[in-house]
């Protein structure tokens, strides 16, 4: 950027605006670049950066076709201006009291970190917007609403088959709205009623969810003291969901096959009364480490952790129940990850639903016979759910598929086997 620029932009928009071309340009996930890049904001600022990061990432395919109304093709910007541009548009068109001359002023002077000249672009496209914004498509056809929604075509296409026109509409947008907030109150240490009480913001139970609360406002989850004593995780409600499918039971064997980050372990281990054995598998062996401390924390005394392969795990020993959340395209978690949605593809949901079959299939080898199996995923992607389950040969005794725009929660899919 020029000499005196930086002193012209807010904190925020310039901590935006890295994050935006880290993700674009080197291919950082959102979460990652905007730590790095927000760490010294103050709470106010680290906020609307975060809005203003995660939004431009989300709706770029829609950014993008308002911009070549009003320029050129985006791949004749260089990164700078397009940055910018992406950023001021977004604000213009999807946020409300930004002030269009500082979101004008700002931008410009963030594209003059470009190789030279984009800046005036940038200041006429935006002053052209603020006056009357270009349209967007209507959402009546699979490629109109991957343009008026900013999803990837494919993955337009394979909801629109799936789950039909009025859903995947409705999908599309609640992709697009702010993750939902929830805590699973860790019954080793405290109960939810208690951790409602104690905690500085509002909550709402959750239902069917003993454990869970539903945060009702913004709150510093990972900051609070009580976390840090274990008394909550967290986690969706569509994810405590998985853990009460499987129904451990104390001083059972039990085995989580692809185990980190943690929560649904712990959440294991608590139904269990933190008695019988977890074994929790973990590929990698720094995020074995973490999950690690994670149980130490959260007091799960009966987790033991063992680094290796979930499609090569072997056992002398049969599990009475095993659970299989498999690494997967995660669909169902867009709201919560801006950049997933750039991200996935159809060759990778085609890799990962055959990597998934290999866990099942090392699952079943090593649960008892009239054990439980569950299998679950946070996407929703019919390869990797309900057609993978009939692929392997699988009868559920029940299965569940979460839709955000009607759980508001994370989509997954769960299905619960007898053997």
């Amino acid at each position: 950027m020029v000499t005196g620029a930086r002193d012209r932009v807010t904190p925020a928009r310039r901590a935006a605006f890295a994050v935006v071309r880290r993700v674009f340009e080197q291919g950082a996930y959102a979460d990652r670049a905007f730590h790095r890049e927000a760490k010294d904001l103050d709470t106010r600022e680290r906020a609307f950066a975060m809005q203003l990061a995660f939004g431009t990432v989300q709706r770029k395919l829609s950014l993008d076709h308002m911009i070549e109304q009003l320029a050129r093709p985006v791949d004749e910007l260089d990164a700078a201006t397009l940055t910018a541009l992406r950023l001021g548009m977004y604000q213009l068109a999807y946020l409300d009291g930004g002030g269009t001359h500082a979101i004008v002023g700002e931008s410009v002077e963030l594209a003059k970190a470009g190789p030279g000249g984009g800046h005036k672009l940038v200041n006429a496209v935006l002053r052209r917007a603020a006056r009357e914004l270009p349209t967007l498509p209507s959402d009546d056809t699979p490629a109109g609403a991957a343009v008026a929604h900013s999803y990837p075509p494919w993955l337009v296409h394979l909801w629109w088959q799936a789950f039909g026109p009025d859903d995947t509409r409705a999908l599309l947008r609640r992709g697009n709205e702010a993750a939902e907030v929830a805590l699973r109150a860790n019954a080793l240490v405290t109960t939810r009623e208690d951790l409602a009480r104690a905690l500085p913001v509002k909550t709402t139970p959750a239902d069917e969810l003993p454990e869970g609360l539903v945060v009702d406002g913004p709150f510093d989850a990972h900051g609070h003291e009580l976390w840090r004593a274990g008394a909550y995780a967290t986690q969706s409600r569509a994810s405590m969901l998985v853990a009460r499918a499987l129904d451990p039971q104390p001083g059972e064997r039990v085995l989580d096959m692809c185990a980190a980050p943690g929560g649904k372990t712990t959440h294991i281990a608590a139904l269990m009364g933190a008695t019988g054995t977890v074994v929790a598998v973990e590929r990698h062996s720094g995020r074995a480490e973490a999950l690690r401390r994670s149980c130490q924390r959260m007091g799960a005394a009966n987790v033991t952790v063992e680094v290796g392969d979930a499609a090569r795990f072997a056992t002398r020993e049969p599990f009475d129940r095993v659970l299989v959340d498999p690494p997967c395209s995660g669909l169902g978690t867009l709201q919560g990850h801006p950049d997933l949605r750039w991200r996935a593809s159809p060759e990778a949901i085609e890799t990962m639903a055959d990597a998934q079959s290999r866990i099942v299939a090392a699952a079943l080898a090593a649960l008892r016979p009239g054990g439980t199996l569950v299998y679950s995923t946070c996407t929703l992607s019919p390869a990797e759910n309900e057609l993978l389950v009939a692929r392997a040969g699988l009868q559920p005794q029940s299965a569940r598929l979460l839709l955000p725009h009607r759980e508001r929660t994370d989509g997954f899919y769960i299905a619960r086997v007898i053997a």
